[in-house]
């Protein structure tokens, strides 16, 4: 039985180990661009302020030169980028807030919190004893 050596890795053995950190950091890098790439085409179709010929110019330029063109756009729109996120995130919430308040009927008046445990005691969903209860919870 012969012995098992680096010979027998094959191509594992062809690389170092300063050659794999370097594909690391080749790899880490790709994947940033990526992300900063997706994030600029995102903010570029998403944002108001600019018309569709100006969309298509910073597209074109993008695809042509790629890292001076994020690294302009970054540059140029990189504040109002962080602005519209922000007001994005804003606009996310308040649509959140809002429907959370509609489903848990938080905020409306106990007259409608009545009623609405009416119609459910009308309808044969609750018995008078959970009317009773949610009467005297929107009246507290």
């Amino acid at each position: 039985m012969a012995g098992f050596g680096l010979s027998d890795l094959g191509a594992l053995g062809l690389i170092s180990f300063g050659e794999f950190l370097w594909s690391l950091l080749i790899i880490f890098f790709m994947i940033i661009f990526f992300i900063i790439l997706f994030t600029v085409i995102v903010d570029l179709f998403r944002s108001d302020d600019l018309g569709g010929w100006g969309k298509a110019l910073w597209a074109i330029f993008i695809i042509v030169l790629p890292f001076l063109g994020l690294f302009i756009y970054l540059i140029v729109r990189g504040k109002g980028m962080g602005e519209r996120q922000v007001a994005q995130q804003v606009q996310a919430q308040k649509q959140f807030d809002q429907y959370v308040k509609d489903v848990s009927g938080a905020g409306s008046s106990p007259a409608d919190q009545i009623e609405r445990a009416k119609q459910l005691l009308d309808s044969g969903a609750i018995d008078q004893a959970e009317f009773d209860a949610l009467k005297k919870k929107a009246l507290s």
